[in-house]
């Protein structure tokens, strides 16, 4: 079978060691140092990682404070919206009430004025109808002088005057 001669042996384990030897300075060194700053770099993007999460929540917790913030800020002027609204409606109503007011015033001043005119030329109706009554009762044409006209009118208040009491 093989064999292997002691001087093979030899020179095949001094090769051995000569690139073990080789490869410990030359490659082992460099290559431990890879793995070493790759750990490194790991463990780092892992604490990047863990802090990047940390400054998420604490974003995510930021954000619904300003959420909620901007809820009781938009139900506040929602409110004042309100307020004014109902202030607005409760100023046109009063407005309406008094400009109503001021109308049916105005309306039964007018009204009264018209009563009083036309209570006033009913009396200078009577009193004429009164002068010419009493000058066909009399049988002649009573002059209309203002003497006359102011006895009839004075019977007249006289008359409206108890009216007036037995009305109340």
């Amino acid at each position: 079978m093989l064999s292997a001669g002691l001087g093979t042996i030899i020179w095949t384990s001094v090769a051995f060691l000569a690139v073990v030897f080789l490869l410990g300075k030359l490659a082992w060194g460099p290559i431990l140092k890879m793995i070493r700053e790759r750990e490194e770099s790991i463990e780092a993007a892992l604490q990047s990682a863990e802090k990047a999460r940390s400054e998420m929540a604490e974003l995510k917790n930021q954000n619904e404070a300003l959420l909620a913030e901007a809820r009781q800020e938009r139900e506040r002027i929602l409110k004042e919206a309100r307020e004014m609204k109902d202030k607005i409606i409760g100023e046109a109503k009063s407005a309406a009430d008094d400009e109503a007011r001021k109308l049916i015033e105005k309306a039964q001043t007018e009204i009264e004025r018209q009563k009083n005119a036309a209570i006033s030329e009913l009396k200078n109706q009577v009193a004429g109808f009164s002068l010419e009554i009493a000058a066909k009762l009399v049988g002649r044409r009573m002059e209309d002088n203002a003497e006359q006209r102011a006895i009839i009118e004075e019977h007249l208040r006289n008359l409206s005057n108890g009216e007036q009491g037995a009305a109340s």
